[in-house]
């Protein structure tokens, strides 16, 4: 590997879409985007067989892979680890673990995010969304948050803000009956792309070496909507007992 032109195999399921892509030579070299709630796990490595045949290099031509972390849907970011973390560990290639808020912000363009602070909005399936804010240069501005839809006005700061993400839409509509005029919608807003991941891990590891890499933990910003199943505890007594004819 050299410094500047780093291969890298991106993965991304944790949102509403499945994507694979391939970094090479300072750009996408091959990529696949399909748009789904569920079947991550059905369409995942194949996809992943695709975008490394259509590059051709091979996975011992690869310097490191790449993998969304979250927030997202439960099951895509567990599936999405897993099969990172299984790659990883069978290629011994360094894993880059990169939160979808960082992707969907990467969606803003240059000249879209001038002057403007930059609001990435994740999904939650329900009457919220997961916020975190970024600079024009796509540096955090604190920490990842869940924000209800109804306090999102009172939740973002004043001046022009660029909304991104897959909630993006949602967020707008919000904003423009609370009054904020000041508000735009990145043009590629939309689900996180594999092809994005794999641009800013490319970057991260041009920037930071083996300190980009490490063990990708996922991130949660609520509990998984999932109901416990019933413990059954000791019967009283008698319970259950066969009386004597």
């Amino acid at each position: 590997m050299t410094s500047s032109e780093p291969a890298i195999l991106a993965i991304e399921a944790a949102g509403g879409a499945c994507s694979t892509a391939v970094w090479a030579a300072g750009g996408v070299a091959s990529r696949r985007f399909q748009i789904m709630s569920r079947g991550q796990s059905e369409h995942l490595v194949p996809m992943i067989a695709e975008v490394m045949a259509d590059w051709g290099g091979g996975f011992e031509a690869l310097d490191a892979l790449a993998v969304t972390t979250g927030p997202g849907g439960f099951t895509g970011v567990r599936i999405g680890l897993a099969t990172a973390r299984g790659l990883a560990l069978a290629r011994r290639l360094p894993l880059i673990g990169i939160a979808s808020f960082e992707v969907s912000a990467a969606a803003a363009t240059v000249e879209e995010r001038a002057g403007r602070t930059v609001a990435a909005l994740i999904d939650s399936k329900r009457q919220d969304v997961f916020l975190q804010l970024f600079d024009v240069s796509l540096v955090p501005l604190g920490d990842p948050r869940e924000v209800a839809l109804d306090d999102l006005g009172g939740s973002l700061p004043e001046g022009p803000l660029l909304l991104t993400g897959d909630a993006a839409d949602r967020g707008l509509q919000v904003l423009e009956r609370a009054g904020r005029g000041d508000c735009l919608r990145a043009a590629a807003a939309g689900a996180a792309d594999a092809a994005l991941l794999a641009e800013r891990a490319a970057l991260h590891l041009r920037r930071r070496g083996a300190a980009a890499t490490g063990s990708a933990a996922p991130l949660y910003l609520r509990e998984p909507d999932v109901t416990p199943p019933k413990t059954r505890g000791p019967k009283p007594n008698g319970a259950g007992r066969k009386r004597a004819p």
